[in-house]
């Protein structure tokens, strides 16, 4: 072939190929779709997620799936967004599942079980231990299913306005806290208050709560506690390694093209490791601050966790002879965590209780 019909013949290939690849992307349809969270928009962590989000799927699909997010209260309020995502008002929600333990307590496995896994063992559970297969089965009931977004990390014990020195402390305190965890510490004398977290501060502040956790020191530290409460208790034993999800109208999962499911599932992962992560850069600093602001480090005595324990031991038990569902997640996890901590405690938990030693020495 000559030269000049050579380029002529290669001109018109790259023409031909310039035209197709729009085609392509032009065979999907253009969706948008409504996203409400649980968290105010001065959360950049939870928040943030469902911010992170949109700005991907976005992105991956060259502006064609768009999903717009609104903050708790722009549309409905944060503890209503798995009755909003039931109903179609929106599409998508961003939550924490143990919100709605009063609908049903297994509701508490799609963030955290008391006492139950930590931020790997949650992750690998729901991945590979057949946890997101069982909660979706679950969710069915509900119109919804669910993709893991974000893990918290261990949380806080929460703040609170007098010390915590035995069991006998518990009684009467008008505590807010998230999910199942209220309904075991009842069973201690607490009085469990469950609050969005824009309505938090300023019942604390006005004492109509006497304690309140939320999630961890960056986060609490944007919502203000350590001004109306010094003492900052640890661990939050509710909350060992507690996830977010992103939850969707099952019709409208359904209806969705293939490509944008996989799109949805992919940027829905890729969100939750950016949250993860965010919160391990930024609790370090922030507790320093917080400490330098004034809060007061305590840990939960140990006759205080025993009596946790052995409380949720009882309703856990309870739950498992009446509540089908209950009982096969339960039994899921709990052999699930057996095995991850007899492994963990062989290399992981040595080396970083080694770790936590030498930091003093270096």
């Amino acid at each position: 072939m000559k030269r000049r019909e050579f380029l002529k013949a290669a001109g018109v290939g790259l023409a031909a190929s310039t035209v197709a690849a729009p085609a392509v992307a032009q065979s999907l349809p253009e969706v948008k779709w409504r996203l409400t969270a649980s968290w105010p928009k001065s959360l950049d962590t939870l928040y943030g997620c469902c911010e992170y989000f949109s700005k991907r799927i976005a992105e991956v699909s060259d502006n064609r799936f768009q999903v717009q997010s609104f903050a708790a209260g722009e549309i409905v309020p944060g503890l209503q967004v798995l009755d909003a995502v039931q109903n179609a008002t929106v599409e998508v929600g961003h939550t924490a599942m143990y919100y709605y333990v009063g609908k049903d307590p297994a509701f508490t496995f799609g963030t955290a079980m008391p006492f139950g896994l930590n931020t790997r063992q949650q992750e690998a559970w729901f991945m590979h231990g057949g946890g997101s297969e069982l909660l979706n089965d679950f969710w069915k009931a509900y119109s919804v299913t669910g993709i893991p977004g974000g893990n918290t990390t261990c949380q806080m014990g929460g703040w609170f306005r007098k010390e915590i020195k035995s069991v006998a402390d518990l009684n009467g305190l008008k505590f807010r806290v998230g999910g199942f965890a209220g309904r075991i510490m009842a069973k201690l004398g607490v009085v469990p208050q469950q609050l969005a977290a824009g309505d938090i501060y300023p019942a604390l502040e006005k004492g109509t709560i006497d304690a309140a956790e939320w999630v961890g020191p960056y986060d609490d530290e944007k919502l203000g506690f350590v001004k109306v409460a010094k003492y900052y208790y640890y661990p939050g034993w509710w909350e060992g390694g507690a996830n977010a999800h992103f939850i969707i109208n099952l019709a409208k999962w359904n209806e969705l093209p293939k490509q944008y499911q996989h799109m949805f599932q992919a940027v829905a992962r890729e969100a939750a490791g950016w949250t993860t992560a965010r919160y391990d850069h930024l609790n370090p600093a922030a507790i320093k601050r917080l400490v330098a602001s004034g809060a007061q480090l305590r840990p939960f005595p140990q006759e205080v966790l025993e009596g946790c324990w052995k409380a949720a031991a009882e309703i856990y038990a309870d739950l498992s002879k009446t509540n089908p569902h209950f009982k096969k997640l339960y039994d899921s996890l709990t052999a699930f965590r057996n095995d991850a901590y007899a492994w963990m405690q062989v290399a992981e938990m040595s080396y970083d209780a080694f770790q936590v030693r030498m930091r003093a020495r270096s």
